[in-house]
């Protein structure tokens, strides 16, 4: 099991958290598709304030199964969720997927929307993560930094695969194996985040922008050009563009993605970092391409016929919310239910109807369809096998590292 890290977070981790926050992903809202900041560093923060206060861990890591469950006699289950995140009726008065799981079932969802970024989240239930007391929920849905600590620190049951076995048979080849939880033992996806290019047209004189390489070294885009403020985000794509893994990369490569993006900031290629703020610009055209979150591109899209986008031929990066059952859960068995519910490629299909997130759910193409044809086409909700192929999660980091890539990645981006 990790241990608590005895340090509290070191200035690049703040930092990071900062971007983040004010204009990362934990400044916009659930429609805009993004959210907290997958840095990680405020999970390790989190953890070394718990450290400094003497709160020994919960239990060693798969001990959390061991707790009752009540799901038998008391057929509900308390689910926590992001704020417009979940199927809502014409009328705004039910959630239609829900209810039709409560009809089928009889056990009643209490849905709470009091996620508004991992790291205020964490801030609710790591005391009694840490004390080993129920946390009032039965399910979760954290980024993958979260789930990752959250695994690690044995604060996530076990799921029971004979509950599952849509969500076994129907997950997405691509989120099948993440480095933090191999084979899917303590989380199931609800939705995936890419990283992609984008670029406006007219902007461009027309041009198609779909490569790292042509963000940094094209002449006709000198100072047009903006890669994000997330590190995981910027860094994990010019480490593909550069064929390395950012499932796997050393410490050199990193340095290498680092001087290869300092290159681009020097020769003034490179106009800015940025949060979620690229989007007015994009859109203007005052920033002629981009590294950009594919929800963005959606929302954008809707208003101007000149933002495109491209999966560069090297790949792409995405990171993903999950579904966790926390320790001393009281329903476990029902939120195993519900989870799987949700991997019935109708059922998925209402719900990415409504969210517009990448869909985790193979089969659902043709669900989707007979709700909205231009979303089952469209490869930024369900990718097509040749996008799904490319797509890379950026690796786990070990504090250490956290620390040190943060801090260059600072340096480099001026923060």
């Amino acid at each position: 099991m990790e241990q608590y890290e005895p340090e509290r977070l070191s200035a690049p981790q703040l930092s990071a958290m900062r971007r983040s926050l004010t204009s990362g992903r934990g400044a916009l809202t659930r429609r805009s598709l993004l959210r907290a900041s997958a840095t990680g560093a405020l999970a390790l923060g989190g953890l070394g304030t718990l450290s400094a206060c003497g709160i020994p861990p919960a239990a060693s890591e798969g001990d959390a199964a061991a707790s009752d469950d009540h799901s038998k006699t008391e057929k509900r289950i308390n689910f926590s969720n992001w704020t417009e995140y979940m199927d809502v009726s014409d009328d705004e008065k039910s959630r239609p997927t829900l209810a039709a799981f409560t009809k089928r079932t009889g056990i009643t969802v209490k849905y709470t929307e009091d996620i508004n970024d991992n790291v205020e989240f964490f801030g609710k239930i790591k005391p009694q993560l840490a004390a080993g007391q129920d946390t009032g929920r039965d399910l979760i849905i954290v980024t993958d930094w979260l789930a990752a600590r959250i695994i690690r620190l044995g604060w996530a049951q076990r799921l029971d695969p004979a509950n599952l076995p849509h969500a076994f048979a129907n997950l997405s080849s691509q989120f099948r194996t993440p480095d933090w939880d191999p084979g899917r033992a303590y989380s199931y996806p609800w939705t995936g985040i890419p990283t992609v290019i984008a670029y406006n047209q007219k902007a461009t004189g027309g041009r198609k922008v779909d490569s790292v390489t042509q963000l940094l070294d094209d002449p006709k885009l000198k100072g047009k050009v903006s890669f994000l403020s997330e590190m995981r985000d910027s860094v994990g794509m010019t480490l593909l563009d550069m064929g390395k893994d950012p499932g796997s990369f050393t410490d050199a490569d990193y340095d290498e993605a680092i001087g290869r993006l300092q290159k681009g900031v020097d020769r003034k290629q490179i106009r800015r970092f940025t949060g979620n703020d690229y989007t007015a610009d994009l859109s203007k055209g005052d920033i002629a391409a981009c590294v950009a979150w594919a929800g963005d591109i959606i929302q954008l899209q809707a208003d101007n016929p000149d933002i495109k986008f491209t999966i560069p031929a090297a790949g792409y990066i995405t990171s993903s919310d999950n579904m966790l059952v926390p320790a001393r859960a009281r329903h476990k068995t029902n939120a195993e239910k519900l989870m799987d519910y949700y991997y019935e490629p109708p059922v998925a299909a209402q719900l990415a109807a409504y969210i517009n997130y990448v869909c985790p759910v193979d089969g659902v193409r043709e669900e989707l369809a007979k709700i909205d044809k231009a979303m089952a086409s469209n490869t930024l909700i369900l990718p097509d096998k040749e996008m799904a192929a490319k797509s890379r999660s950026f690796r786990s980091l070990s504090p250490e590292e956290e620390t040190a890539y943060e801090e260059k990645f600072a340096k480099l981006i001026g923060a």
